[in-house]
Order: C-alpha cells, then structure tokens, then sequence
C-alpha cells in the first residue's frame, strides 16, 4: 500500500505514520531523508539538488520527486510506502502523479485549529535534559519545573500562539487543497484525530482495511 498522510502541524500525521507502517511492515519514506542520502551518494539527481542548496534557493519539485522515484525504486518499498512531507502543494501532487508514483491512499488527520492551538501551545520542555510535558494533557507537579531534573520548562519557539497561527494559515492556504486532490482520485480517506493516540490509531487502522 502506497500511503501519503495529511493534516496540519500537531494534528499527529507523523505519529499515526509510524505505527501504520509499523503495523504494515512498510517503511516511512522521509523527503528530507532522500535528499540527504541522495547528497551524500553523490547521484546526478543530488548533485543537481546541492547545486540549489548551495545557491540558498529551494530545490525544484521535478529534482526532488526525481528523488523519491529513485528511493521508491529500492527493494524495501516495494511492498508499499508512506510518504513523509511530501507533496505539500496540489502541485507537487500533481508532478508527483505525472511521474507516475501511484498513492493509493491519502489519509487526512482532521483537528480542529483550536485543539491544534491547545496542543501546541501547551507543550513545555526541559532545556536540561530534554523531557516533554503539557501544561494540560501531562503537567509537572508545580507546572513550572521539570519533574525529572529540576530544570525550568520552556517554550519552543514554534510552539508560541503567533507562530502556530501563522503555520496554520499556511497549512489551509497550500497543503490543505491537496485534499480535494485525492478527493477527485477516490483516494482520500478522513479520520477523526481528536482523541489519545490508540484511538486515532484505531480508526486509521480501520479506515485503511488494516485489522
């Protein structure tokens, strides 16, 4: 099964991924990865992509889909996949079709932006020795220090309103779109991604056809 996932910043695509291609056996496939790999082995393709790099410019999406059809060609995806970060535009999906990289299903994580403003909004971590909590879903004992180490929590700078808003007006304005994409295709499916992570995963699962 090839698979892409959709949905905005902290809906939970990446984690869902995971546990769908655990459950499948199938690897997920990082854009960003690809390029990496592609740079370091020295391919025409990734000499091509370095050269924009090098110049600040982002790299085209006919040399970064060149890429993925490079990586997909790879013996363990040959039983599926799941795309990470990419198509990010209906033109990248578009590019992505022409190539003739098939996606069988488009899985969309629908939150709603206020739960994406509490999820994010609400995460603190420890500077000092990394852990993760929520001011509301998983507090410290005093919601000020970490509970581990002692730390003061901080902020992520992503994590702060203004910037989250600002991700998620992209987010409806450029990848959202890429939904009625795969709509057209008979491709999209919708889950529900209010909830704790096993419940989500319970209804991917089940919309996927995967017991």
């Amino acid at each position: 099964m090839k698979i892409i996932f959709l949905g905005a910043p902290g809906a939970g695509k990446g984690t869902q991924a995971e546990i769908v291609a655990g459950r499948l056996g199938i690897p997920t496939v990082s854009t960003g990865a690809m390029i990496r790999s592609a740079l370091r082995s020295g391919t025409e393709l990734g000499k091509k992509a370095q050269a924009f790099m090098e110049a600040g410019a982002l790299v085209p999406d006919d040399v970064v889909i060149g890429i993925i059809k490079e990586r997909l060609a790879e013996k363990d995806c040959q039983n599926g996949f799941i795309l990470d970060g990419f198509p990010r535009t209906v033109a990248q999906a578009e590019a992505l079709d022409a190539m003739g990289v098939a996606i069988d299903r488009a899985v969309s994580i629908e939150v709603p932006d206020r739960a994406i403003m509490e999820r994010m909004t609400g995460r603190r971590v420890c500077p000092s020795c990394s852990a993760s909590y929520h001011v509301t879903f998983h507090p410290t004992a005093d919601g000020i220090h970490c509970d581990k180490c002692g730390a003061e929590l901080t902020m992520r700078a992503d994590d702060k309103p203004d910037v989250v808003l600002s991700r998620l007006e992209v987010y409806h304005s450029t990848t959202e779109p890429i939904k009625a994409f795969y709509e057209g295709k008979g491709t999209l499916i919708c889950v529900d991604g209010v909830g704790t992570v096993e419940e989500i995963s319970a209804r991917t699962l089940s919309a996927l056809g995967v017991c």
